[in-house]
C-alpha cells in the first residue's frame, strides 16, 4: 500500500529535523553546521550524515499507523548531473544488502522520532533533563549529546555535569575518556571551572588518564577567569606527565594575559614557552600582535611584526587590523597608510567606524585626494553606498574643485542614486566657500525636486551665506511656506562633512546661546524658527524677517 504524499505531513517532519539539527553536530549525524548542501553534494556524503532527513522523504507514517514508502521523481537534468556520482549497476545492494539498507534507514528513522520527542520534552517549561533521563529509563549516544547541546544552546550548562554523572553510572562502559574531554571541554568553555574540576577529578579516580586537550581546556579556562595560578598549576601538571607541550596550550594564556591587559606577562609567557622548547607559531604571533596593538604598545608590536615577516609567516587580516586601527589612534599617517595598502590586498573588510576614522586624519592631514581612493577601495568591497559616495564628494569639495564636483553630480544622476542631506550640504559648502552664489541658489532651489528637506546644517549654510552677500529671503520664506521651519530641529548631515568644512558662524552661535539657557529651557522641543530667533535676540543685531514677500 502506497502512503498519501501529503504535503502537510512532510512538510512537519521535515522542520523537526531543521530543530534537531541545532543540537547535533557532525559527528552525531547531522549536517555541518553553517553549511547548505545541494542535492550533488549529499551524495557524497558518508551515509551517517544524510540518512535521518532522506529516510524522512522516504517513509511516513499513514492513518493505520504503518510506515509505508514514496517514490520521489527527480529531474532528468538531476539525474545526468549526479549519474557518475552513483555506484554502477554491479554494485547496487540486492537482497540481503538491500535488506540492511532498508534496515538502516528504519532504524535511523525511529532514531529521529525519538530526538523529536526528547526535543518536545526538553522544550517543555520547568523542564528537568534529570527527571526526563528518570522517565525514560535511559538514553542513548545520541540523546544524551543532544541533550548536552540543548542545555548548552538554553544556557542551562550549569546541569551539564550533573546530568552526565546520571547518565554514565547507567552504564560502565561511559566512564571513557572520550566523554570526559568532551564535558570538560564545554564546562571550561562556559566559565564552570568549578564542575570542570570535579570532572577532572572524578576521572582521576576512575584510573583513568587525562588527554592534554583536558589539560588544554582547564588552562584556557582558568586563564579566562582570571585564576592564572590554577592555569599555571595545571600548566605544570603537562609537564610532570610528559605530555608535549603545543603552541596552542600558550596561546590560551597569551590571549588572556591580554584580555586582562598583563603585557610583561604576555612576554614572559612567549619566553617561558621557548625555554620550555615549544616555538610560538604563526598564530602566537598574531596574538601577541593583536593583543599589543589594542594596548598601544606599538614598539612591541612592530618588533613581532618585523619578526613574523623575516619568519615568513602570513599575519592575518584581523593583525592587520589591529595595528591600522593603532596607528590611526595616534595619527601616524605614513604607517598608517602602508598597513591601509596591505589590509586592501588582503581582502579583509574595515568597519565603518574605522572607515571613518582613517577619513578624519585625512582631512586633519589636508589629504583630500586620499579620500577618493579610500571611496574607490571601499567600493570595490561594498558597493557605491551613501558614504562611499560622501568621501568621493568631500575629496573634490575639499579640494574646490568644480569640474571633480560637476562629475560627481552626473554620476548621482546616471547611477540613479537619491541624494541626501549629506550629499546636498556637501554641495552647497563647496559652492559657499568658492561664493559661487548662482550655483548655490540654483541647488537650494532644487531640494524640492530632489525630495531632501533641510536640516541645521542646511539652514546654517543659509544664514552664512547671507552674512557673505547672498540674497536668500527669498528660499528662506519659501521654507516657511512649506512649514519647514516650524519642524522640530535635526542634525542628518554625515558628521565628516562638519569635520570637513566646521561648524559655520550660524551654527556656532546656535550652540552658545542653547548653552546660555536654563536646563528647563533646553528641554522643550526646539523648531528651526525657534533657534533663529534665539540666535537673533542672542547676539543683538538684525537677522532676516521671517515673512512673505508680498
Amino acid at each position: 500500500m502506497t502512503a498519501p504524499t501529503s504535503t502537510a505531513a512532510s512538510s512537519s517532519l521535515l522542520t523537526s529535523v531543521t530543530q534537531i539539527r541545532t543540537c547535533l553536530g557532525p559527528s552525531d549525524g547531522g549536517y555541518p553546521r553553517n553549511r547548505r548542501l545541494n542535492p550533488v553534494q549529499r551524495l557524497r556524503l558518508p551515509l551517517r550524515l544524510y540518512t535521518a532527513p532522506f529516510c524522512i522523504s522516504c517513509f511516513l507514517n499513514n492513518r493505520s499507523g504503518k510506515h509505508s514508502r514514496i517514490s520521489i521523481a527527480l529531474p532528468a537534468a538531476f539525474v545526468e548531473k549526479s549519474a557518475s556520482h552513483l555506484p554502477a549497476a554491479s554494485a547496487i545492494p540486492q537482497d540481503d544488502d538491500s535488506t540492511k539498507h532498508k534496515t538502516l534507514l528504519m532504524e535511523s528513522y525511529h532514531e529521529h522520532q525519538k530526538l523529536k520527542i526528547l526535543l518536545a520534552k526538553l522544550n517543555m517549561k520547568g523542564s528537568c533533563p534529570l527527571q526526563i533521563l528518570h522517565d525514560d529509563g535511559d538514553w542513548s549516544k545520541d540523546q544524551f549529546w543532544f541533550t548536552i547541546r540543548f542545555l548548552k544552546h538554553s544556557f542551562r550548562s550549569e546541569e551539564v555535569l550533573q546530568v552526565y554523572n546520571v547518565w554514565k553510572d547507567r552504564e560502565k562502559s561511559r566512564i571513557n575518556e572520550l566523554n570526559y574531554e568532551k564535558i570538560i571541554g564545554l564546562l571550561g568553555e562556559e566559565g564552570l571551572m568549578e564542575d570542570a574540576s570535579l570532572a577532572f577529578n572524578e576521572m582521576k579516580s576512575f584510573g583513568l588518564s587525562p588527554s592534554k586537550q583536558i589539560y588544554n581546556s582547564l588552562i584556557h579556562g582558568y586563564a579566562k577567569s582570571g585564576k592564572f595560578d590554577d592555569a599555571l598549576f595545571y600548566l605544570s601538571q603537562i609537564k610532570e606527565m610528559n605530555l608535549s607541550l603545543e603552541s596552542y596550550t600558550y596561546d590560551g594564556l597569551i590571549q588572556a594575559y591580554g584580555k586582562y591587559k598583563m603585557y610583561d606577562e604576555m612576554g614572559m609567557c612567549l619566553k617561558k614557552m621557548e625555554m620550555d622548547g615549544c616555538s610560538a607559531d604563526r598564530i602566537t604571533y598574531n596574538l601577541l600582535i593583536q593583543e599589543f596593538s589594542r594596548a598601544g604598545l606599538l614598539a612591541r608590536m612592530e618588533k613581532l611584526y618585523q619578526s613574523m615577516r623575516t619568519k615568513k609567516m602570513n599575519s592575518q587580516s584581523s593583525t592587520l587590523i589591529a595595528m591600522l586601527e593603532a596607528y590611526v589612534k595616534f595619527g601616524m599617517v605614513e604607517k598608517m597608510e602602508k598597513i591601509l595598502k596591505r589590509v586592501w590586498k588582503s581582502k579583509a573588510n574595515l568597519k565603518e567606524d574605522l572607515i571613518r576614522k582613517i577619513a578624519k586624519i585625512y582631512i586633519e592631514n589636508f589629504m583630500f585626494s586620499k579620500l577618493n581612493d579610500l571611496g574607490d577601495n571601499l567600493s570595490s568591497r561594498i558597493g557605491n553606498t551613501d558614504l562611499v559616495w560622501c568621501l568621493r564628494l568631500l575629496s573634490n569639495a575639499c579640494s574646490l574643485s568644480k569640474q571633480g564636483m560637476e562629475s560627481l553630480i552626473r554620476g548621482l544622476k546616471e547611477s540613479k542614486v537619491s541624494w541626501n542631506v549629506t550629499f546636498v550640504n556637501i554641495v552647497l559648502l563647496a559652492y559657499l566657500k568658492m561664493k559661487d552664489f548662482s550655483r548655490l541658489k540654483i541647488l537650494f532651489s532644487e531640494l524640492t525636486n530632489l525630495r531632501v528637506e533641510p536640516d541645521m546644517v542646511t539652514v546654517g549654510i543659509l544664514f552664512d551665506a547671507y552674512d557673505l552677500g547672498f540674497h536668500g529671503i527669498g528660499i528662506l520664506n519659501s521654507w516657511r511656506r512649506m512649514g519647514i521651519l516650524y519642524r522640530c530641529v535635526e542634525m542628518e548631515t554625515d558628521p565628516l562633512v562638519l569635520t570637513a568644512f566646521g561648524k559655520g558662524k550660524f551654527l556656532r552661535s546656535c550652540e552658545e546661546a542653547y548653552a546660555s539657557l536654563e536646563p528647563n529651557a533646553r528641554e522643550k522641543k526646539w523648531t528651526y524658527s525657534d533657534m533663529i530667533d534665539l540666535v537673533a535676540k542672542n547676539n543683538r543685531k538684525e537677522q532676516p524677517q521671517l515673512k512673505v514677500d508680498e
